[in-house]
């Protein structure tokens, strides 16, 4: 599909200031980072508290961008080959267009939301019917005000189903996205505590998020959830209008109660689950391959869309048993001979690759990039048209190399090779590849896995995968950027941000962390030691970044990998200059620590002015940044010694920017200080564990999500008669009889003796595990008595979202900054996006 600007204008109730002949629009675009198609692609600037997208234009018009649709009138003249549509509100204005593009398609759309499940739905669902159907649907988690028109846009004429799904956070969000999705079919997964702080009560969250069904012909939901239950009924009520046709139809089901779909038994075996139901005096089943009760209960709502979609029951129970598991989420993980591996089988369309390869080009630490792609299935397109556009793409998005892994894709090679410019190499499939594989093949490189199901790219992803023991820490890298945006609601527009990723990133990972932060436009990295700096450096990063402890004998790579030193004393600064005066550098960039009461390092009051003048007389040297540390700005009792502090920080710097005769940037607020002292903010925060979801403030705590989850597994079970002891030192004396599991991680791991005989715990099927013994180097003995089934192989959480990181540090003693930069470099770090 394809418009007009002056159809668009029309769409989005603009003013067109500006229409020249070219291109019609097929392409949206609200990321500058993610321009691809220049010519075909609209850019609506977004407008947040913290970002205009507005600043970008003038950046996408030299890049050959020529669409844009903006709240805040241009100068016509600065873009004499642009169109321009004003309207009033951007936000809006994207939901227009794509509420208009909407209503050109009469094919069914299924509109999913719910606290939890809608993902699994919906993929499920995609997996269930793609026999049947031309499916599009909501990329990964696309339910958002902005992710909702995104997956709406990609409606074409070849589709013949569509599945959306839509999240809301807040009150008034829910109507904006019915009216883009508009579904004749509903599914409400269920209810839960997710984003309850946005609402009254959950009543009320029910009833916001019903208002995505107010057009729809039949809505499918579980009876057994009570409040859920009640505002439907009710909803039903008020939408009922008697003799309409259109009215809303409830489809029900429940395992306890009277319902459209009777469920009768739930049996749990082998791996399976057998689910018997009756459905309009029908009795019938499905077997699935789960045994979690969230499957079932999704599996259950599939059911009960395709039994409405009228598909033989006989089909629906064979389809069943082949569901596949939905890895919900992308990973980026070290692989063989020093690359990069990004394991994205989510699923295969257009629009996911688009997403994965946006995700590739952000990875700055190897210069080449390597796809490893199957055939794309279900497209709907002509296979030339189709590899067409992923050959185009590949260009565009600057891969070096492509691996095509398939009978489609290697029929149609040619489409790649004809540039000259890609690296290919084809396998009819997965087998064949494997067959073929060298590690020699791979060498410093990010590689992208993304396949097709049935193509178990899963057994290529095990080759490439750099080999490790069972201890993983993964890092939600969703969630750090949620983390993110909840500090930078806390913050003047005009407030920069300097994020510490010193010490690896408290454990989390050196580049692959700063790669995230500098895609999402922080002002400053900071790190303890220049190799730090060093090593980012030469991962790609080119953000300002900060040595907070720089060594004299560092000085010559400070210089030439361009880092900015922390300059605390007259002697160190003495030193610096003279090494600057061999490199023949000017203008240098330092900065100034001054000393308010920390007592560690910088400069006392007495030394401004000494200071002032070495820095005015010398040009050897600007002064990027003044800034000092806070001593204990998370403790209210020492409230007072903090506003001491920061009166002693703003005279000290006020006094050295008028002896060196230019404004600085001033920061002296940590993590705590953002939300506790606001007044500190002043031109820039330093942002440290807060973003990795550590804060002392309970009201910000509760904001923060989870990012680090170290997990083990278990490497053998036995039974201990009582009386016996356990470990070093004989120090876990068994008063019983006990089941021990000795699991893969130690203090050699990172995880802390202090948590030995009985102090730390571990959950083991969701269950606490006690320590029994000493920590060993290598391994930690669990006492798992009275968990059923503990096997080797079985899944540890050592800390995450079920056991917080904060509870781990209680237990021994310590604060949550020790363990987690304590982690060792011998745990594979696994990274992943939702």
């Amino acid at each position: 599909m394809a418009y007009t600007i002056d159809q668009i204008g029309q769409f989005v109730r603009g003013k067109i200031l500006q229409n020249l002949p070219g291109e019609p629009v097929t392409h949206l675009l609200l990321d500058s980072r993610k321009l691809t198609y220049p010519g075909s692609s609209i850019f609506i600037a977004l407008v947040s508290d913290r970002r205009d997208g507005h600043q970008y234009i003038p950046e996408l018009y030299r890049r050959g961008l020529r669409n844009f649709i903006v709240s805040l009138p241009p100068v016509i003249a600065d873009f004499p080959l642009a169109n321009f549509i004003l309207v009033r509100d951007t936000m809006q204005a994207l939901h227009l267009l794509t509420a208009s593009h909407r209503q050109k398609f009469k094919i069914p759309v299924i509109g999913i939301t719910g606290s939890n499940g809608k993902t699994v739905v919906k993929e499920w669902l995609f997996q269930l019917l793609q026999e049947d159907y031309h499916i599009v649907r909501s990329p990964k988690s696309y339910n958002s005000q902005i992710g909702v028109p995104l997956s709406v846009w990609m409606l074409n004429p070849s589709h013949t189903l569509a599945i959306f799904e839509a999240g809301i956070s807040q009150p008034g969000e829910m109507t904006n996205l019915e009216k883009i999705i508009r579904p004749d079919i509903g599914i409400f997964t269920n209810i839960g505590q997710a984003h309850d702080e946005g609402f009254l009560n959950i009543r009320q969250k029910i009833n916001e998020k019903l208002f995505l069904f107010t057009h729809s012909r039949v809505l499918i939901y579980c009876r057994d959830h009570q409040e859920l239950n009640d505002c439907v009924l009710q909803f039903h009520n008020q939408m009922r209008s008697p003799g309409d046709p259109r009215s809303l139809e409830l489809l029900s089901w429940s395992a306890k109660t009277e319902a459209d779909l009777q469920v009768h038994t739930v049996e749990k075996s082998a791996g399976q689950t057998l689910i018997a139901a009756t459905f309009r005096k029908k009795r019938m089943e499905i077997r699935i391959p789960f045994l979690d009760d969230g499957s079932i209960e999704n599996a259950i709502h599939c059911w009960c869309l395709m039994l409405y979609l009228g598909i033989d029951p006989s089909r629906i129970a064979s389809r069943m048993e082949k569901l596949g598991r939905v890895a919900m989420r992308l990973e980026l993980k070290a692989a063989i001979n020093h690359c990069s591996l990004i394991n994205d089988s989510y699923n295969s369309d257009l629009g996911s690759l688009t997403i994965a390869l946006d995700f590739l080009q952000q990875q700055k630490q190897h210069p080449a990039r390597t796809l490893i792609l199957s055939d794309i299935l279900q497209s709907g397109k002509p296979e030339p048209e189709l590899y067409g556009e992923v050959a185009d793409l590949l260009q565009k998005k600057k891969v070096h190399r492509l691996v095509g892994i398939g009978p489609s894709i290697t029929a149609q090679k040619a489409l790649f090779e004809k540039n000259g410019i890609l690296q290919t190499s084809f396998y009819p499939g997965t087998p064949e590849f494997i067959r073929g594989f060298s590690p020699d093949l791979f060498h410093d490189e990010t590689i992208l896995l993304k396949g097709a199901r049935v193509f178990e790219f899963e057994r290529i992803g095990r080759l490439l995968e750099q080999k490790a023991h069972q201890t993983v820490l993964e890092i939600n890298l969703t969630a750090l950027t949620d983390n993110l945006v909840q500090y930078r609601m806390l913050l003047k527009p005009s407030t920069k941000i300097m994020v510490m990723v010193k010490a690896f990133s408290y454990g989390s990972g050196s580049f692959e962390i700063a790669n995230l932060l500098q895609f999402l436009g922080v002002d400053y990295l900071a790190v303890a030691y220049a190799d730090e700096g060093v090593e980012l450096r030469k991962a790609g990063i080119t953000l300002p970044i900060m040595i907070m402890n720089p060594e004299p004998v560092a000085y010559p790579a400070i210089i030439s990998w361009k880092l900015e030193p922390e300059i605390y004393s007259l002697n160190q600064a003495s030193r610096f200059l003279s090494e600057l005066k061999k490199s023949g550098e000017t203008g240098f960039p330092v900065h100034i620590k001054l000393d308010t009461g920390m007592h560690r390092l910088g400069f006392d009051p007495s030394e401004v002015s000494a200071l002032s003048s070495l820095l005015h007389e010398d040009s050897r040297i600007r002064v990027a940044s003044v800034f000092s540390h806070l001593a204990a700005s998370e403790d209210p009792e020492q409230d007072r010694f903090t506003e001491e502090q920061g009166n002693l920080f703003l005279q000290m710097s006020q006094r050295l920017a008028q002896g060196i005769g230019y404004p600085v940037i001033r920061h002296i607020s940590n993590t705590s200080a953002i939300e506790r002292h606001p007044d500190l903010q002043l031109e820039m925060v330093r942002l440290g564990i807060g973003i990795y979801g550590i804060d002392h403030a309970r009201v910000i705590q509760d904001r923060l999500r989870n990012v680090s989850t170290l997990k083990t597994t278990v490497a053998q079970v036995k039974t201990v008669a009582a009386g016996e002891t356990v470990g070093y030192g004989r120090g876990g004396k068994l008063l019983r009889d006990s089941r021990i599991a000795t699991v893969g991680i130690g203090y050699a791991d990172g995880y802390s003796r202090r948590l030995g005989n009985g102090t730390g715990h571990m959950l083991v099927q969701g269950n606490a595990a006690p320590v029994v013994g000493q920590v060993c180097m290598d391994m930690t003995m669990l006492d798992v008595t009275g968990i059923p089934d503990v096997k080797e192989g079985d899944e540890v959480l050592v800390f995450g979202e079920d056991l917080p990181l904060r509870q781990l540090a209680e237990w021994a003693g310590t604060i949550p900054y020790e363990l987690l930069t304590g982690i060792s470099q011998r745990v594979k770090r696994v990274y992943y996006e939702e």
